[in-house]
């Protein structure tokens, strides 16, 4: 996954420094900025633990608002209200049967990041993240004991509130902008930590496209 995001961040740095280059005119970088964007995740897990799990990354939805509050002409604040659908499809042994799932989370996701202006087509950002948990979607694959491995799983405290980090760059051509970020999570998705299913944080690539007004 970061091999992917430092590959997929060289081309948007490229493809901005081409269109800049074709182009005129660019965006003031001392003015507040507002707009909106989507796109998707491709997410999975770190710091995993449980019962021979493994995991795989998968696609979901990403998309929101966001504002640009300039600090001089070389810096700004940019907080964002997203959409983000994050998740992963794994396998382990749980209740000492094999099992595979398919579990999509979809946060409201709160990132507040410093923004470095080095040029007008060209920001990069970093910052925390707070993440609230909206819904949970399972579908399993269960062995022989299903209903319990079932149960086991609904029965789940999972973690709503949950604190990460983000980095990444915008790339602007006028008043479009080609979003990139990579982002962790601190926290575990369990809430007491009580429950025999896996423990993990979530991670994930995310690009976006969008339009300032």
């Amino acid at each position: 996954m970061i091999k992917s995001f430092v590959i997929i961040s060289s081309m948007c740095l490229f493809c901005g420094t081409f269109l800049h280059a074709q182009s005129s005119s660019s965006y003031p970088r001392e003015v507040i900025q507002i707009g909106a964007k989507v796109g998707m995740n491709y997410s999975n897990v770190w710091d995993e633990r449980g019962q021979e799990f493994n995991a795989d990354p998968k696609f979901g939805f990403a998309g929101g608002v966001f504002l640009g509050v300039p600090i001089g002409k070389f810096l700004g604040i940019q907080p964002e209200v997203l959409l983000s659908q994050k998740g992963w499809k794994g396998s382990g042994v749980l209740l000492g049967t094999a099992y595979s799932l398919k579990r999509t989370t979809t946060y409201l996701d709160i990132p507040l990041q410093l923004q470095v202006k080095p040029s007008d087509f060209l920001t990069v950002l970093a910052g925390p993240q707070y993440s609230y948990l909206l819904h949970m979607k399972d579908v399993y694959t269960l062995g022989s004991n299903s209903f319990e491995q079932e149960e086991e799983f609904k029965n789940d405290n999972v973690r709503k509130n949950i604190l990460g980090f983000v980095a990444g760059a915008d790339v602007i051509y006028s008043h479009v902008v080609v979003s990139g970020r990579f982002g962790w999570d601190f926290q575990t998705n369990n809430g007491d930590g009580t429950s025999n299913t896996p423990r993990y944080k979530n991670r994930w690539f995310q690009v976006t496209v969008g339009l300032k007004i």
